[in-house]
């Protein structure tokens, strides 16, 4: 005579298989806070040491242009972090499968910018400020090309995105930014005409190598 079980039998499942995403999906999250922190911190930092080259050029009868677009551009930056946070949260599928290229990338951006910043010394500013009779930059990354600290911003804005899997704020700011950056250079480089830099027209606005164009008097950018 046959007898049937009451109960049918348990499979069981292996927890090893969620708890591996579980701690992968954590340490993307950690990556990712580590990575926003410390892009944030350099912003801020950045600021405090702008507006203390912008009192020091001022105070040596420093011309500031740009007035209009300067709050235009801060409000891009921040909504650029507001939009990669949120699409980290709603959106993101996971970090890049390349991640380590992009991280790269970025950290080689971040060195471009550090050595614009300190070529310039007191010259840099986040603001357009030119001195009247000053002489322009020509030495570090400035011996090569005229804007290289906009590289450096232009690669983080479609890097940092594309690091961290954000693909929609990377297409988004990249655009924005690209616009914003076409507005900002023609300004600065109508400012910077009071200097003597015609030697610095000549030379290629992003590219190593590239034609550069004749100034009509003076500038850089």
């Amino acid at each position: 005579m046959l007898h049937w079980p009451d109960e049918a039998p348990v499979r069981r499942v292996s927890k090893r298989r969620p708890a591996v995403f579980r701690r992968s999906r954590e340490r993307a999250i950690e990556m990712f806070t580590a990575l926003i922190t410390f892009l944030v911190a350099e912003r801020l930092s950045e600021l405090v040491l702008s507006e203390k080259n912008r009192r020091w050029a001022l105070g040596h009868g420093g011309i500031e242009t740009g007035r209009v677009q300067y709050p235009v551009i801060v409000i891009l930056h921040v909504l650029f972090f507001v939009s990669l946070v949120l699409e980290h949260r709603y959106l993101m599928k996971g970090w890049n499968i390349l991640w380590p290229f992009w991280l790269g990338i970025l950290i080689i951006s971040q060195l471009l910018r550090a050595w614009s910043t300190l070529t310039l010394g007191r010259f840099w500013n986040t603001r357009i400020i030119v001195i009247p009779g000053a002489r322009p930059v020509l030495n570090g990354p400035y011996k090569f090309i005229r804007h290289p600290n906009y590289v450096a911003v232009a690669i983080e804005i479609l890097v940092i995105p594309v690091l961290c899997g954000a693909y929609l704020t990377a297409a988004v700011f990249s655009f924005l930014n690209a616009i914003a950056l076409y507005w900002r250079i023609r300004e600065e480089e109508r400012a910077l005409d009071l200097l003597d830099g015609g030697a610095l027209h000549r030379l290629p606005r992003f590219i190593p190598g590239g034609r550069g164009r004749e100034a009509r008097s003076a500038g850089r950018g």
